[in-house]
């Protein structure tokens, strides 16, 4: 027996030696530790509902004082929710960069806390993006640039960028992942799943699986990095007509799953309102060119970059020509062709204030009986405005926020319905919302200009849906007339509202007064 027990101790004091030499020789970091990062979130989980369960006891429900309370609620949630994605960093700083952007879905406590995580990325080491191009590409960085710059251009949830120079003189931009997100993101959605469905037993109004589901789905794609070097080139095939879109060039020959190198180009971001002042670029042509892009991409080929947030859209003065610049193509949304043909006549409806449209094909997007509840998560805009047709009136402050102080009102009602709606609808609401916030920032929200492309790109689509059904020529040639019709309409009506707002029309206007 004692022999049994001695030879027991001793192998296990050879494991715990060898185990504190591996330890030793490779220095572990606490973050890394599935224990660690599960622990972290369960408590800050447990805090805020134990926040939430105990705040309201004894405040009276609808008062001014509750508002107040859940207010400040909302704030302290949101901040420990921010702390927690900038401890275990990686997927988690990613969906709270996905939840910052909810500007109408969410209070506006949490969108506002949660969008500095765009600005809080981790940075990995010189020595760890080393390791990374020496695992993938088998060189060291001297053999294959002339210089690489230690210090990033940008920090991103997933990776980061440096700029460096090969050895034929071309500066390019070398994307390389974080190396531990790939390992950590599969446990930490499934530690995002558990909470999830933990909170939503305790709050059973809170139900937030679609975002889990949407995470599950699409971090394997955006951690493909060659995934996304072909979504770029297609997007740049699809949009070639557009002479102001720079969509940068891909080198496949040092590109893998986590490294992606590319055409370096400068410019300043698309909520950057001094640069463009700097550099003498048009505020209102930049947004009228980037909506004309994305009605493009979502009404006419289905195909839809879904991270339009302003780090990843530059802008750039060439010459003569004043580009906009897409950068990261990880996460694309590709629409089926009934779903988007019902999104069109959806938003052809809303622009018309058609509103039997609106419920139709709100019924048909799978809103059900919340159809008002979805037109105005959809357009971000009051009943009232959907009513009169949202080209025809005018965002107010006021209007803002009742938006803002109805989402909170209304959470367990939009939680119900993002969980109705088809998973294609999601992106594209985060989408709408990331080119909101620009189009807020650059102060051109809701122009004239921008409703009618939409609506010539659903003109467009719905007549190109048309034709590929139609069986006979005839058919397809009252299709193309039908559209020419209605595409000139347009032009017409765009025509109309220049000479209305050009500033000879109104010197024209104020002589004849004078005159009279």
């Amino acid at each position: 027996m004692a022999v049994r027990i001695l030879k027991v101790s001793s192998l296990a004091s050879a494991l715990l030696a060898s185990s504190g030499l591996y330890l030793y020789s490779r220095p572990l970091d606490i973050n890394d530790l599935s224990v660690i990062r599960f622990g972290r979130a369960a408590a800050t989980t447990a805090v805020i509902s134990y926040d939430y369960l105990t705040a309201f006891r004894h405040v009276e429900h609808g008062t001014e004082e509750y508002q107040a309370v859940k207010s400040k609620v909302h704030l302290r949630s949101a901040e420990r929710l921010r702390d927690l994605c900038c401890s275990n960093r990686g997927t988690f700083i990613k969906v709270g960069q996905h939840l910052g952007a909810l500007d109408y879905l969410l209070p506006e406590e949490y969108t506002s806390t949660l969008k500095v995580l765009h600005s809080r990325a981790p940075q990995s080491s010189l020595e760890e993006i080393q390791q990374v191009i020496r695992e993938d590409l088998g060189k060291e960085l001297s053999e294959i640039f002339v210089s690489f710059e230690e210090e990033p251009q940008g920090a991103a949830s997933l990776a980061q960028v440096h700029r460096a120079v090969l050895h034929d003189g071309r500066t390019v931009a070398v994307k390389v992942q974080h190396p531990k997100v790939q390992k950590q993101s599969s446990k930490d959605i499934m530690v995002m799943e558990v909470l999830v469905k933990a909170v939503h037993w305790l709050f059973p109004d809170f139900a937030f699986m679609w975002l889990v589901e949407e995470a599950k789905k699409n971090m394997p794609l955006e951690l493909d990095f060659l995934n996304e070097g072909h979504n770029a080139e297609r997007v740049a095939s699809l949009l070639s007509h557009f002479p102001f879109l720079k969509v940068p060039t891909i080198h496949w020959d040092l590109s893998t799953k986590r490294i992606l190198t590319m055409e370096f180009v400068e410019g300043g971001q698309v909520d950057d309102r001094d640069y463009m002042k700097k550099h003498n670029i048009n505020v209102n042509k930049i947004s009228e060119n980037l909506g004309q892009l994305y009605s493009e991409m979502i009404f006419v080929h289905g195909f839809v970059h879904c991270d339009p947030h302003p780090g990843n859209v530059l802008v750039r003065r060439q010459k003569q020509q004043t580009e906009i610049v897409l950068l990261d193509h990880g996460l694309y949304q590709v629409l089926q062709p009934d779903f988007r043909m019902d999104y069109c006549h959806l938003w052809m409806s809303l622009i018309h204030g058609d509103m039997s449209g609106v419920e139709r094909y709100s019924r048909r997007l799978g809103a059900g009986d919340l159809f008002p509840l979805f037109a105005c998560v959809l357009t971000a805009r009051s009943w009232n405005a959907v009513n009169t047709g949202i080209s025809s009136a005018p965002v107010t402050q006021a209007e803002d926020v009742e938006i803002r102080t109805n989402a909170a009102r209304y959470l367990p009602q939009i939680s119900d319905l993002l969980n109705r709606v088809p998973r294609q609808m999601l992106l594209l609401l985060k989408t709408n919302d990331l080119l909101r916030g620009i189009e807020t920032t650059l102060q051109t929200r809701a122009s004239s200009s921008s409703f009618i492309n939409m609506s010539r790109c659903c003109v467009r689509a719905v007549a190109r849906h048309k034709r590929s059904k139609a069986r006979s020529r005839s058919r397809r040639v009252q299709i193309m007339l039908t559209e020419s019709l209605s595409l000139w309409k347009l032009s017409v009506y765009e025509l109309l509202l220049w000479f209305r707002g050009s500033m000879m029309i109104r010197w024209l206007a104020a002589i004849l007064a004078f005159l009279h």
